[in-house]
């Protein structure tokens, strides 16, 4: 499975070149709970600092509210913002999570690291898939 992700990360940029959505899955199947970790951890995505889901607390204001998320987006609309949103949408202040090469002001500790792994990104896009 990590010779799988290795190979999906090496072909991201062409993968995401492919605009609004990013289809195959980069790990094992996601697991919600898991997901759902990920999106309050601030060790991890930390996405609750700038998204408001209903009943999580922190909520933040900066990001869209992701209540009913997983009913207007594809799984695999969703896997694509979370690996880079720059490519859905450009001026986007939220991080490209499985990036790693032409990002501007980068911490020396993350430089030339992503932000989460594939099964994080696949943990996370279960999580907001489930929010509908």
């Amino acid at each position: 499975m990590k010779q799988a992700a290795a190979l999906i990360l090496a072909a991201l940029p062409v993968l995401a070149a492919a605009g609004d959505a990013l289809e195959a899955p980069l790990a094992a199947a996601g697991d919600a709970q898991r997901g759902r970790g990920v999106f309050v951890q601030r060790e991890q995505g930390h996405c609750v600092i700038c998204h408001a889901v209903a009943g999580m607390v922190p909520a933040g204001n900066v990001g869209p509210a992701l209540d009913g998320v997983g009913a207007r987006l594809t799984v695999a609309q969703l896997r694509q913002r979370v690996v880079d949103i720059t490519q859905v949408k450009p001026d986007a202040a939220m991080p490209a999570f499985l990036r790693r090469d032409g990002l501007n002001r980068v911490a020396a500790a993350y430089a030339g690291r992503t932000l989460l792994d594939a099964q994080q990104v696949e943990d996370i896009v279960a999580f907001l898939a489930g929010l509908k």
